[in-house]
């Protein structure tokens, strides 16, 4: 994979379904989706302008689940609501042995001399969930869960500046990209009922005559309200130490050479809503709490006087 100076266009509709004759969501998608995906191994090697880097997996395995977040019968692993004309998708990846390398590039704007970050974790997972559009296949919103036990993770002085140049580097291509599906991100959308079609009754067991309501409930218990992305480590022992050695005349330059600090997080969660407009309500986030209704306040009333502002200009 290679970093991109200017974000892409869109990839437009799904080629599975485009590969089916279809254009809509159907039988060829929900065969795709029932798929069980196991891969001994996988090296994915990523270069930018700045940094190479390099993600090396052992044991990937990819699944259907529920919205339990359990295996299950496959026609439970999608909810179906015709009356929005969307569709709920819930796939879950998980792994044995996960290594991160990252390393400077000869033409970068890093130090001539840098060291490597390192990071090897043992088993995690990511949960995914997808809102499409039936008529189109098209992605409306997506939630990203990265989840992770017990993680050591050893960082020396040096590593952790590389990191942050790292990071540095790639914010410029995210903060394009994230413009771009801004700039094509509708205000609102006009979501017809697909006709009926006897491909509905897979998101129903057999024997249960659907209903409009019950469906709809419980569409809107496990609907993303807008795409987000979230990391979350049980437990994270963070040792970081000087590794510098400078001398002079055979003597220390300093009283003390080198040092450490560990540090140790329990539950520690990212959460991150890309797409979330200052004012709009925080009640469908992941840790919601009463806390924020305050912060909700402040942010109206922010939006309100710069509106006002604008109004006068």
């Amino acid at each position: 994979m290679r970093t991109c100076e200017e974000p892409r266009p869109p990839n437009g509709q799904s080629p599975i379904a485009l590969a089916a004759g279809q254009s809509e969501y159907g039988f060829a998608e929900k065969v795709v989706e029932g798929m069980f995906i196991v891969v001994n191994s996988i090296t994915i090697k990523i270069h930018s302008k700045a940094f190479h880097a390099s993600f090396e997996l052992w044991q990937l395995q990819g699944y259907s689940v529920n919205p339990n977040w359990q295996q299950s019968d496959l026609r439970l692993t999608r909810i179906t609501d015709p009356q929005r004309g969307e569709v709920l998708t819930f796939k879950e990846l998980t792994w044995q042995t996960l290594r991160i390398e990252a390393d400077a590039t000869d033409n970068g704007d890093q130090d001539p001399v840098t060291t490597p970050l390192r990071l090897i974790t043992n088993q995690g997972r990511i949960q995914i969930s997808l809102k499409r559009r039936t008529k189109d296949c098209n992605v409306v919103a997506s939630k990203l869960m990265f989840l992770l036990d017990d993680l050591l993770w050893v960082l020396t002085d040096s590593q952790l500046k590389a990191m942050m140049k790292y990071a540095e580097s790639l914010s410029e291509a995210m903060e394009k990209s994230a413009q771009q599906r801004k700039s094509l991100a509708p205000e609102s959308v006009q979501i017809t009922p697909p006709a009926p079609s006897t491909q509905q009754s897979w998101s129903q067991p057999f024997g249960v005559s659907p209903n409009a309501s019950s469906i709809s409930q419980y569409f809107e218990k496990h609907d993303m309200k807008e795409s987000s992305y979230h990391l979350l480590i049980s437990r994270l022992d963070l040792h970081i130490c000087d590794d510098s050695h400078t001398r002079e005349s055979g003597t220390l330059k300093h009283g003390m050479l080198g040092g450490a600090i560990q540090l140790t997080f329990r539950r520690m969660a990212f959460d991150y809503y890309p797409f979330h407009r200052a004012g709009d309500a925080c009640k469908h986030w992941v840790r919601y709490s009463e806390a924020m209704e305050t912060r909700g306040q402040w942010a109206k009333k922010l939006v309100s006087e710069f509106q006002s502002k604008m109004e006068k200009l």
